[in-house]
């Protein structure tokens, strides 16, 4: 069993019809029964001790059903260890049982972040939803957009950095796998697997998270689209869900006015308000340091500005690198605030916090944060955003790890 959280890339040293050979010095320390290489198990059959390198066996079904059918000595490959007794379970399970073979079809550049476009079988589609996980030559993945015939996924610079995805073009295969359960749904309820595979895939990545690995799972969340509930025990005692402004969706913030129930606001790095002219409302400000900014409109709109889809047009113009002065209305209705020059160590808030998010994800320094109210008017406690997080499926951190792991 794996997870999708790549330990090493490996070398392949050797290939032939029935064994491969692959230079991973973690991986062969600790002498494993099995092994996944680029998202295919696979049994172990020696380690070399001088060499630090594994021998796997690899049958011809394995090769026809994967991308290994082409893998060739000098090839860098991802590579997973199994899970082991108390291991967490940090990404989703899986079992390097390829399901299919899909294509990469389109590489967008999204600043520090790529997205990728892959086309797979028809008969995978009814596999994939969005913001479920799939992993993508073994590496555990949110899926960012589904299109008719093809998905993509946003690849942050940790992922870029730490497997070979980051060497993906345009034409390549790639191996592809969905969680196990989506895997054992299907089979027992044939036509169930798209219904449950949105709840099934959050359950591994909801609810309380920590450590690099929870933060990692953050990064993931955002670049997708995807949310996270940061608490911040300390200063406001309130936890905020945060999403990317660059990759706001109208539904997005239905959600935040309609579950969520806070104050939505736009906290930016202090760089782009000043860019873009957009200056600090009088006054001494709040008691915890906030510094809220003229509110805004988007000059483009027809409407109030104030509907949903309104006021995350705003927002994405907001994260626009190209956006001018001119493209917004003042006042309005979306409220910017400006995060501190030192970020995250001058001030450890939500507004800096969801840049320092933002910036980490490989996106514009600009995100959305709204308070979690209850039903009754009272802010959420930590035990109500645990069971705020599991109902929403979305990863719940202290702000203390954004200050470790960022």
């Amino acid at each position: 069993m794996f997870t999708g959280n790549i330990g090493e890339i490996g070398t392949v040293v050797a290939v032939d019809e029935a064994r491969i050979a692959v230079s991973a010095p973690e991986a062969a320390a600790g002498a494993p029964g099995s092994i996944c290489l680029n998202g295919v198990g696979l049994t172990v059959l020696r380690t070399a001790d001088e060499t630090r390198a594994l021998e796997a066996s690899l049958s011809a079904e394995t090769r026809r059903r994967s991308t290994l059918d082409q893998i060739r000595p000098g090839a860098r490959v991802n590579v997973e260890a199994p899970l082991a007794l108390g291991d967490p379970l940090a990404g989703h399970l899986v079992q390097g049982n390829v399901d299919a073979v899909g294509k990469v079809v389109r590489i967008d550049d999204e600043g520090a972040a790529r997205r990728v476009w892959i086309k797979p079988p028809e008969r995978f589609l009814s596999l994939i939803v969005a913001k479920g996980q799939i992993a993508v030559d073994g590496v555990s993945l949110t899926v960012a957009e589904v299109a008719r015939d093809r998905f993509a996924v946003t690849l942050i610079p940790l992922t870029l950095q730490a497997t070979t995805l980051s060497r993906l073009s345009a034409g390549d295969r790639v191996n592809l796998e969905p969680d196990l359960v989506v895997r054992l749904v299907r089979r027992r309820s044939p036509g169930l697997e798209r219904e449950v595979a949105g709840v099934v895939a959050a359950l591994a990545w909801s609810g309380r998270r920590s450590g690099g690995r929870g933060v990692q799972q953050a990064l993931t969340q955002l670049a997708a689209g995807g949310a996270v509930v940061i608490w911040d025990p300390d200063r406001e005692g309130e936890g905020d869900v945060v999403f990317a402004g660059a990759r706001l969706r109208p539904e997005a913030f239905t959600f935040l006015l309609t579950q969520v129930c806070g104050h939505p606001t736009v906290p930016c790095a202090p760089e782009v308000l000043d860019r873009l002219e957009i200056g600090p409302v009088p006054g001494p400000g709040d008691r915890h340091g906030t510094r809220p900014h003229v509110p805004v409109d988007l000059a483009a709109a027809t409407g109030t500005g104030v509907s949903a889809a309104e006021r995350a047009a705003t927002v994405r113009r907001l994260a626009h690198p190209e956006a001018r002065p001119q493209d917004f209305l003042r006042p309005g209705h979306v409220f910017p605030l400006a995060a501190r020059p030192g970020g995250l160590p001058e001030r450890a808030g939500h507004t800096e916090a969801t840049v320092a998010l933002c910036v980490a994800a490989g996106l514009p320094p600009v995100g959305v944060c709204c308070e979690v109210m209850n039903a009754d008017g009272t802010m959420a406690g930590a035990a109500d955003l645990e069971v705020a997080a599991l109902r929403w499926g979305l990863p719940l951190l202290d702000v203390a790890d954004l200050r470790k792991h960022l």
